[in-house]
């Protein structure tokens, strides 16, 4: 089982760290969305405001010359940006299919049951997996233009490096011409960004101990939760918004056939939150073979939506 290799290689590493991609179960993505909904959270905030007082001008710049094409959107979610831009599609009667991409089944059957009821006359086919598996999948499935939508700043998810290597992937499979809408969250002042990951009500920190609580329950461990706790840090040099989970004390903790030892004070590195200035968002795109072609901005000019043509 995949997910017990990387707990293990990951907590036997030095340092010890864990897969951000695995806080996505049922109760993390009802955590998320708690997460979202919470005051000091302002990436979501900022994107839908993007969204929903600049659907028409977003919506022009990826029908571009009218022709047919394929409405990718990596990690879906609940979709709840990206129906503004469905709906006005739909209302200009676009020529396009929404491929949602997410590596949750329960998002796929979520979105495959609920979109066409809530946006009668979408053509969608919802593909459950890893994003480059899945957009090869969708490279099958028809030959059209493809537009890529990458929403709420998950290219911050990765180290920087990371991000880079990630983009020039997802240009190796994608077309000259194809077109990429990706979310990034800008460098701001440092105290608005660390408590976004550090909220008062503690739902960040709830997100990340619910990774624990996934392992205890799927993977047959006996972490206990008390006695580790969530710490997040902002670095405003490098833009990289880490969180970690604190061991409280000496302690040992069984996986399945597994003994993994914690020194008191040892961290395990959970998830980054990286943040970019302007000048580092044309910069990635160029460099990994793309075109920067339009922004769009928050009044606040905290996050930025960025249009990219593969050159």
């Amino acid at each position: 089982m995949q997910f017990y290799t990387d707990v293990i290689a990951g907590l036997q590493a030095e340092p010890k760290h864990l897969n951000s991609k695995y806080f996505y179960d049922a109760n993390g993505d009802k955590l998320f969305q708690e997460l979202m909904n919470c005051p000091e959270y302002y990436p979501t905030n900022c994107e839908l405001e993007i969204f929903s007082e600049k659907t028409a001008e977003i919506c022009d710049a990826l029908i571009a010359d009218g022709d047919a094409f394929d409405l990718i959107e990596l990690g879906a979610g609940d979709a709840t940006k990206s129906s503004y831009l469905l709906k006005y599609l739909l209302d200009k009667q676009a020529d396009f299919t929404y491929l949602p991409i997410d590596i949750s089944d329960n998002v796929i059957s979520y979105l495959n049951i609920t979109l066409p009821v809530t946006l009668p006359g979408l053509k969608i086919t919802g593909l459950n997996g890893e994003y480059f598996e899945m957009l090869k999948k969708a490279a099958a499935i028809s030959p059209r233009r493809k537009v890529v939508l990458f929403l709420g700043s998950n290219i911050g998810n990765m180290p920087l490096d990371g991000a880079i290597e990630f983009c020039r992937e997802l240009r190796n499979n994608l077309s000259a011409g194809d077109m990429v809408l990706i979310g990034m969250d800008l460098k701001k002042d440092p105290r608005v960004i660390l408590a976004a990951y550090n909220d008062k009500d503690g739902i960040t920190r709830e997100f990340n101990l619910n990774l624990l609580r996934r392992i205890n329950r799927e993977l047959h461990a006996d972490f206990d939760v008390s006695k580790f706790e969530h710490y997040p840090t902002y670095d405003p040099e490098t833009g990289a918004c880490k969180s970690y989970l604190i061991s409280l004390e000496d302690q040992q903790v069984t996986i399945g056939n597994e003994k993994v030892d914690f020194k008191k004070d040892e961290y395990i590195y959970m998830e980054i939150s990286q943040k970019f200035t302007l000048m580092q968002t044309d910069q990635i795109a160029i460099n990994t073979g793309f075109q920067p072609v339009g922004q769009f901005f928050d009044t606040k000019k905290w996050f930025i939506d960025a249009v990219w043509v593969a050159a």
